[in-house]
Protein backbone atom coordinates (compact mmCIF):
# COMPACT_ATOMS: atom_id res chain seq x y z
CA UNK A 1 0.00 0.00 0.00
CA UNK A 2 1.48 3.37 -0.92
CA UNK A 3 2.32 5.49 2.09
CA UNK A 4 0.53 8.45 0.45
CA UNK A 5 -2.79 6.87 1.52
CA UNK A 6 -1.76 6.68 5.17
CA UNK A 7 -2.31 9.65 7.45
CA UNK A 8 0.56 11.57 8.91
CA UNK A 9 1.88 9.67 11.95
CA UNK A 10 1.53 12.80 14.11
CA UNK A 11 -2.14 13.00 13.16
CA UNK A 12 -2.69 9.32 13.95
CA UNK A 13 -0.94 9.79 17.30
CA UNK A 14 -3.36 12.64 18.15
CA UNK A 15 -6.33 10.39 17.30
CA UNK A 16 -5.13 7.53 19.44
CA UNK A 17 -4.13 9.81 22.31
CA UNK A 18 -7.60 11.34 22.24
CA UNK A 19 -9.15 7.86 22.27
CA UNK A 20 -6.92 6.57 25.08
CA UNK A 21 -9.18 7.81 27.86
CA UNK A 22 -12.33 6.07 29.11
CA UNK A 23 -14.33 9.29 29.39
CA UNK A 24 -13.43 10.34 25.86
CA UNK A 25 -14.34 6.89 24.55
CA UNK A 26 -17.68 7.19 26.31
CA UNK A 27 -18.21 10.60 24.69
CA UNK A 28 -17.48 9.07 21.27
CA UNK A 29 -19.92 6.23 22.00
CA UNK A 30 -22.62 8.70 23.02
CA UNK A 31 -22.03 10.84 19.93
CA UNK A 32 -22.26 7.77 17.70
CA UNK A 33 -26.02 8.01 18.26
CA UNK A 34 -26.06 11.57 16.92
CA UNK A 35 -25.35 15.14 17.87
CA UNK A 36 -25.62 15.95 21.58
CA UNK A 37 -25.85 19.16 23.55
CA UNK A 38 -23.03 19.65 26.02
CA UNK A 39 -25.60 19.75 28.83
CA UNK A 40 -26.83 16.26 27.81
CA UNK A 41 -23.29 14.91 27.86
CA UNK A 42 -22.73 16.49 31.25
CA UNK A 43 -25.86 14.84 32.66
CA UNK A 44 -25.22 11.39 31.15
CA UNK A 45 -21.57 11.32 32.18
CA UNK A 46 -22.23 12.98 35.54
CA UNK A 47 -19.19 15.12 34.83
CA UNK A 48 -18.25 18.58 35.99
CA UNK A 49 -18.35 21.19 33.25
CA UNK A 50 -14.60 21.88 33.46
CA UNK A 51 -13.71 18.19 33.21
CA UNK A 52 -16.06 17.64 30.27
CA UNK A 53 -14.73 20.74 28.51
CA UNK A 54 -11.18 19.39 28.78
CA UNK A 55 -12.18 16.05 27.22
CA UNK A 56 -14.23 17.66 24.46
CA UNK A 57 -11.35 20.02 23.63
CA UNK A 58 -8.99 17.04 23.36
CA UNK A 59 -11.38 15.27 20.98
CA UNK A 60 -11.95 18.45 18.98
CA UNK A 61 -8.21 19.24 18.73
CA UNK A 62 -7.67 15.72 17.38
CA UNK A 63 -10.34 16.36 14.76
CA UNK A 64 -12.64 13.63 16.06
CA UNK A 65 -15.58 15.86 16.98
CA UNK A 66 -17.06 19.08 15.69
CA UNK A 67 -19.12 21.63 17.54
CA UNK A 68 -21.69 24.26 16.75
CA UNK A 69 -23.28 26.94 18.88
CA UNK A 70 -27.02 27.48 18.96
CA UNK A 71 -27.94 30.29 21.31
CA UNK A 72 -26.29 29.57 24.64
CA UNK A 73 -25.84 25.85 23.96
CA UNK A 74 -23.01 24.04 22.23
CA UNK A 75 -23.75 20.85 20.30
CA UNK A 76 -21.12 18.21 19.54
CA UNK A 77 -21.02 15.60 16.80
CA UNK A 78 -18.57 13.02 15.55
CA UNK A 79 -16.48 13.90 12.52
CA UNK A 80 -17.24 11.02 10.11
CA UNK A 81 -14.21 11.84 7.93
CA UNK A 82 -11.86 11.38 10.88
CA UNK A 83 -13.48 8.08 11.82
CA UNK A 84 -13.11 6.84 8.23
CA UNK A 85 -9.45 7.91 8.24
CA UNK A 86 -8.85 6.00 11.50
CA UNK A 87 -10.49 2.90 10.00
CA UNK A 88 -8.30 3.25 6.89
CA UNK A 89 -5.19 3.66 9.02
CA UNK A 90 -5.92 0.60 11.16
CA UNK A 91 -6.75 -1.41 8.05
CA UNK A 92 -3.46 -0.39 6.45
CA UNK A 93 -1.30 -1.51 9.37
CA UNK A 94 -2.40 -5.14 9.34
CA UNK A 95 0.50 -7.58 9.59
CA UNK A 96 2.03 -8.48 6.27
CA UNK A 97 4.54 -7.34 3.76
CA UNK A 98 4.44 -3.61 3.21
CA UNK A 99 6.61 -1.31 1.20
CA UNK A 100 9.57 -0.41 3.35
CA UNK A 101 9.43 -3.54 5.51
CA UNK A 102 12.81 -4.71 6.66
CA UNK A 103 13.68 -7.93 4.86
CA UNK A 104 17.45 -7.81 4.92
CA UNK A 105 19.68 -10.66 5.92
CA UNK A 106 20.17 -9.23 9.43
CA UNK A 107 16.47 -9.64 10.18
CA UNK A 108 16.03 -13.21 8.97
Amino acid sequence: MPTATLPDIDRAARWFHALSDQTRLEIVRLLSHGERCVCELQDVLDAAQSRLSFHLKTLKDAGLVTDRREGRWVYYALNPDALEAIAAFTGAVKPGRHAGSCRTACCQ
